[in-house]
């Protein structure tokens, strides 16, 4: 399966990440030139390269995405209601649109409770600036207790072939009709199983840790991190290659 449904919109289920964007020509290009080949999901917070990473994208794409989804976070250095509130108003003005398809509590912060954060941010998404609200680096109660505040369309934690602690958070996700967006998802390359699947597959390393992913679950969307055009392709294309069972297995 290639795509899946992430809030009202069918996307690929590869992603990009912008974690490194910076504010420069070749890097606005990129981001049109990545949508152009086909990437549906672009992620992004509003700490990324110091702002520049939302400020890129929205150049590149303006108030229309061109049908992509632009993701992004807030309240990772606190997530206090006044804190959340300016830097979501930052972050619409970064991106140049009026709503923000899919905003995330970037992590909870241990002297706020969860639900005071929660709150403020579907005060946004009650005005109409915020389409839909996730939640990352989170455990499964605190995706249930961010549940009975608003609806939650997708986690983002930490994930990838070498480094599965959120096992129960991708089941749990599956269960429950929410998109898991597992960051770093290319961390694991370089074993010596991955090395010989990929060259007995005529692929890349990253291909197959990617297509790893995708067939560990059908709620998974990896948005590995890429400053090259070539590489955004290169990602892409591990859409069209499916593992087998004992190919998933063995590099389980």
């Amino acid at each position: 399966m290639r795509t899946l449904r992430l809030g009202d919109t069918e996307v690929t289920r590869i992603g990009l990440g912008s974690n490194r964007l910076s504010r420069t020509p070749e890097h606005v290009e990129l981001i049109r030139d990545a949508v152009a080949a086909g990437v549906q999901l672009i992620d992004t917070a509003h700490t990324y390269a110091g702002g520049q990473s939302e400020d890129t994208i929205g150049t590149a794409l303006g108030p229309d995405s061109d049908g992509s989804v632009v993701a992004t976070k807030g309240g990772w250095n606190g997530a206090r209601p006044e804190v959340l509130g300016a830097q979501i108003e930052e972050s619409l003005r970064r991106l140049r649109t009026e709503t923000i398809s899919l905003y995330y509590l970037h992590r909870p912060d241990p002297e706020t409770p969860l639900e005071e954060s929660l709150g403020a941010i579907k005060e946004h998404r009650d005005a109409g600036q915020i389409q839909d609200v996730g939640v990352s680096n989170v455990g499964i109660k605190e995706i249930e207790r961010a549940r009975e505040v608003v609806p939650i369309a997708a986690v983002q934690n930490r994930y990838n072939v070498s480094d599965r602690s959120h096992d129960d958070v991708v089941e749990y996700c599956a269960r429950e009709g929410i998109v898991f967006v597992p960051y770093f998802p290319m961390r694991g390359t370089g074993s010596g199983a991955l090395a010989e699947l990929a060259a007995r597959r005529g692929a890349t390393e990253t291909q197959v840790a990617l297509a790893w992913l995708l067939k560990r679950s059908p709620a998974i969307l990896p948005i590995p991190g890429s400053l090259s055009l070539a590489h955004v392709k290169e990602n892409l294309a591990a859409t069209e290659l499916t593992l087998s069972d004992a190919e998933f297995e063995a590099l389980l």
